[in-house]
């Protein structure tokens, strides 16, 4: 089989910093990624030439060391940052001139001149010398010994390139090889692929393996044959989340060589003004934040003790289980309070050393505060407009509650009592539940006239609290209001489902009795059972009446439980509404709007050329010197190798990609409700 190698290759390589423009000697640095004894990936993170160095207090080899320490430990355990080998320019010469300004028979010169140099050091490059005489241990003394240290470690590489070559408008000085020192061998014919890849930066783009539908694997019943499970034991040839996961620290690997050798940036006055005025207010913002949030747990924590000591504890306890759903966003708004200083702080340089890891780790720090300030904003419109229309929105819902109650509990106890839809239905009992629930619904008519003059300082409060601590906060109140304000319906449909369920349970036993059947609760199971013929008379009496009298009964649990649905199906969809304002990443729709490439999904390959012998170059043969004539014609009985020149590119995410994920938990559990909702109503025991 033959040799398999990738290059992935910086599109912006030529113009990175600090590398100057490739022109001349280049070292290459960046990792060797290798999973198998015949295929290996150089990611090239940036180039720089020698004289960068020159000025460094450390030796290569420490500075090296230094940036590998700071790159992701998932990252060291698989491949380290190394410097990978050199890069030289052929096509112009000595690297000092151009096609542009020359005649033509000078650039032909200088080209045939550059291809000559490179063609003898190929010649010299396939022998077995260790690598002496192959053309890259020219190299200062620092350099030259680490290039051997990383000779003998296994891997070194020799590119050229073009500078005028080209391979669409989006690909440009594309290197080709000219040997790899692969584990003590030079190696000059290999199919070759070559990737170019945008490099990662924070806050505009990066690339990611993880796709949007993550499929759980199924389990297969049927047995596995030999050759496929011989086929899972084979070392793959490529490992990309290694070669992904080193191509998003290329940025952070660059900066750190930068801050150990000493580079200094062009930067503009304001532009350091700036960041350093940023970084104060940072910081006093750091210090304001966790100071006022303590200070605000420490009030509502004194609170809290006060309220559970002594004589008054039952009032707390009584408060907490009337309002369990607005201590619940209390204490998740306390937990937003308390918790958000510690995540604005800094986690450390580690996450800075992969693009991947700080996005992650941004959209995790910026989602809080911006569901907290949505809240709030939702909540301070819901409290402006119930203090401008407090008294109009007062007398809406004494006007609703008094319609529901006379039209609706009033009327439909009194039809229950009649002849309901056609039903004959038994009159005593009929007349006595529609005593009974036309009695509790007066009670209560006349417990909530009396006490309506304190809804209109209940719906001020209401909006003071939105005003002071977000939507969600008033939201779950009125969830627990409407509940409290229902509570006669409640109290009447749990009556009713009582005797509707004692009705149907005893039918059911009754039924087994005739059957001879008896269930045991041990086993959980019916067992075969001997009845006397008493116990038979018995349950005849019993049954006859319980069955005529199951109709009248029925109606009124329909009835009542109706309206229980729709106060709790209410009260579900409020709190879907808080679900949904606390889930939606608010951060994310934001970016996604103004930069969807910071939500990658997934990679592809767009093939901008593949071509045989990786050192063809782009030359007609009155230009090509008498020496790249022979070498060809010396080579046509080999084995050819294949350069592929490719194009990484990403899949992003749709925007519901984004929502949905966030969404899933919100509304995993309504299928289950709906299906424990209805058991519970046809058996009477929800």
């Amino acid at each position: 089989m033959r040799n398999k190698l990738r290059i992935w290759w910086p599109h912006q390589l030529p113009s990175s910093e600090p590398a100057t423009p490739l022109e001349g000697n280049n070292l290459l640095f960046g990792w060797f990624v290798s999973c198998s004894p015949v295929s290996v990936d150089v990611v090239v993170a940036f180039a720089c030439n020698e004289a960068s160095f020159s000025h460094s207090d450390s030796t290569l080899q420490e500075i090296i060391r230094g940036v590998n320490g700071k790159m992701p430990v998932f990252l060291q355990e698989r491949a380290a940052f190394s410097l990978l080998g050199q890069c030289v320019l052929y096509g112009r010469g000595n690297g000092k001139m151009s096609r542009d300004g020359m005649e033509g028979g000078d650039w032909r010169n200088s080209f045939t001149e550059g291809l000559d140099s490179v063609m003898n050091s190929r010649d010299l490059s396939d022998g077995n010398d260790g690598g002496t005489s192959c053309g890259c241990n020219e190299l200062d003394g620092s350099h030259g010994q680490c290039r051997k240290e990383f000779v003998e470690n296994g891997f070194w590489i020799r590119l050229v390139y073009d500078s005028c070559e080209g391979y669409g408008k989006d690909v440009h000085r594309v290197p080709k090889l000219h040997h790899l020192h692969w584990n003590g061998q030079i190696v000059s014919h290999c199919n070759v692929h070559v990737v170019v890849y945008e490099i990662p930066v924070y806050g505009v783009h990066h690339f990611s393996l993880n796709l949007w539908k993550s499929y759980t694997p199924v389990k297969d019943p049927v047995k596995k044959p030999k050759w496929v499970n011989e086929l899972e034991k084979n070392q793959p040839l490529l490992d990309l989340d290694t070669v992904i996961l080193a191509i998003n620290s290329a940025a952070a690997a660059r900066l750190a060589l930068e801050t150990r050798v000493g580079f200094k940036r062009s930067i503009s006055v304001f532009f350091n003004i700036s960041s350093r005025s940023i970084a104060f207010m940072w910081q006093v913002l750091a210090i304001f934040v966790p100071t006022i949030s303590t200070l605000f747990y420490i009030a509502l924590q004194l609170f809290h003790n006060v309220s559970s000591f002594g004589s008054i504890t039952w009032i707390y306890t009584t408060s907490a289980r009337v309002f369990c759903t607005t201590w619940t966003q209390i204490q998740i708004r306390c937990c937003q309070i308390l918790y958000w200083p510690i995540i604005l702080q800094d986690n450390g340089i580690r996450s800075h050393s992969c693009v991947e890891y700080m996005e992650n780790t941004a959209l995790h720090r910026h989602s809080m505060w911006s569901s907290l300030a949505v809240d709030l904003l939702l909540g301070n419109l819901m409290g402006l407009a119930l203090i401008v229309h407090a008294e109009s929105v007062c007398q809406w819902i004494l006007t609703f509650a008094s319609v529901i109650t006379n039209a609706l509990l009033r009327s439909g106890s009194v039809w229950l009592m009649g002849v309901p839809a056609g039903f004959k239905l038994n009159t005593e009992l009929a007349g006595v539940l529609g005593v009974i629930s036309l009695n509790a619904i007066q009670i209560w008519s006349t417990l909530w006239i009396l006490f309506s003059f304190l809804f209109i300082y209940f719906i001020k409060g209401l909006a003071l609290l939105g005003i002071l601590f977000g939507a969600t906060i008033p939201a779950a109140l009125i969830i627990d209001m409407v509940y409290i304000a229902t509570l006669h319906v409640s109290t009447l449909h749990w009556f009713i489902s009582l005797l509707y369920s004692w009705q149907i349970q005893a039918l059911a036993a009754l039924w087994r009795l005739f059957r001879g059947r008896k269930w045991n609760p041990l086993r959980q199971r019916l067992d075969s059972y001997h009845y006397t013929v008493k116990q038979h008379i018995v349950g005849s009496l019993l049954f006859t009446p319980l069955l005529l009298l199951l109709p009248t009964t029925s109606v009124f649990y329909m009835f009542f439980t109706i309206l229980s649905t729709a106060i709790a199906f209410t009260c579900i969809l409020i709190e879907i509404t808080i679900s949904m304002i606390h889930s939606t990443p608010y951060i994310k729709i934001f970016l996604w709007l103004m930069r969807r490439r910071r939500f990658p999904s997934g990679i592809w390959f767009e093939i901008a050329s593949c071509q045989n012998d990786s050192l063809e170059f782009a030359c007609h043969d009155k230009v090509c010197s008498s020496s790249e004539k022979s070498y060809r014609n010396n080579n046509r009985g080999r084995d050819r190798s294949t350069i592929m020149v490719s194009v990484l590119r990403s899949n992003f995410l749709s925007i519901g990609q984004v929502v949905l994920p966030h969404y899933r938990k919100v509304f995993s559990g309504v299928s289950d409700f709906a299906i424990t909702s209805a058991h519970g109503a046809l058996t009477g025991k929800r």
